[in-house]
């Protein structure tokens, strides 16, 4: 492991990221050291990581090298490995713009959700098209003490259960999982979202990210957030031929998405690096272990 690791420190919508520039691939980054990482009072803290690496140098995004130079190599908190984070892209985007790698307009960035396109407009603002939602059917339930809630499943290429609430403080703590039944909708866990309305076509949700715990925001969350309650509004693009846009109100900020006819979801929200050093690489090969 080399003796001089860089790395940045950003967030969108205040979900917050260690970022790793690897672009080689030549760190051995195993959950305990993503974890280390993450750590709040024993490391830089996180809600994730964003290792940065070329398509080309990991073996998960090569079949992606001709689509997009750049992989997304998205860690959860915890160390474990996520498909795909809103948020994360639009970080992970404006730190290749800050370090030369890409320039206002067009980027196509890979991640195990696939090839995400992103607009970098000139405000600042960073636009993703988050693919597709698809909604899994079946009923779901989540529970917060003795209160339980009929929820919407939407698969944004990682799992949400969205839970429309009378008051975001009946979601409690968000420090554990919300129970969500059955069990088997969701084999490899869940996102439980809790919404409320706030006006016409105008949301807000506090989240719980498995693996992480509660958020101060979730761009596929907020995804899935506005697609159900389009649903529940009884709004379908698709159907219409109207684009559906909702504004999301998330406890870090504010997120716009859009449901396009062809079924294409757009997130628009900012995103800020704060800070950049060297991670020591003896500590972070002793925490590793």
């Amino acid at each position: 492991m080399s003796t001089r690791i860089g790395f940045l420190k950003g967030h969108g919508t205040e979900n917050d990221f260690v970022i790793v520039p690897d672009p080689e691939n030549a760190l051995e980054l195993g959950p305990g050291a993503v974890a280390a990482l993450c750590d709040r009072r024993a490391g830089i803290g996180g809600d994730g990581l964003l290792h940065v690496v070329r398509s080309a140098a990991h073996p998960d995004a090569r079949a992606m090298a001709a689509d997009a130079e750049w992989f997304m190599d998205y860690r959860n908190g915890d160390g474990s490995i996520a498909e795909m984070c809103g948020n994360g892209v639009r970080v992970f985007a404006h730190y290749l713009q800050r370090a030369g790698h890409a320039v206002e307009g067009d980027l196509a960035v890979a991640t195990r959700g696939g090839v995400k396109h992103v607009h970098l407009a000139k405000n600042g603002d960073i636009t993703v098209g988050m693919g597709r939602a698809r909604l899994p059917e079946g009923d779901v339930t989540v529970s917060v003490g003795e209160r339980s809630w009929p929820a919407r499943n939407v698969n944004m290429s990682n799992p949400h259960a969205v839970a429309f609430v009378d008051d975001l403080a009946h979601a409690g703590s968000l420090y554990a999982p919300p129970p969500v039944s059955p069990a088997a909708a969701y084999p490899d866990g869940v996102n439980v979202e809790f919404v409320v309305d706030r006006g016409p076509r105008h949301v807000a949700m506090r989240v719980h990210e498995r693996g992480v715990g509660e958020t101060r925001s979730c761009g596929t969350g907020a995804c899935a957030v506005a697609v159900a309650t389009a649903r529940r509004d009884g709004a379908d693009p698709a159907v219409t031929g109207t684009p559906a846009t909702y504004t999301v109100d998330v406890p870090g900020g504010t997120l716009v998405i859009t449901e396009r006819p062809d079924g294409e979801i757009e997130m628009t929200g900012p995103a800020v690096i704060v800070a950049e050093g060297e991670i020591d690489a003896e500590w972070l090969e002793n925490a590793a272990r």
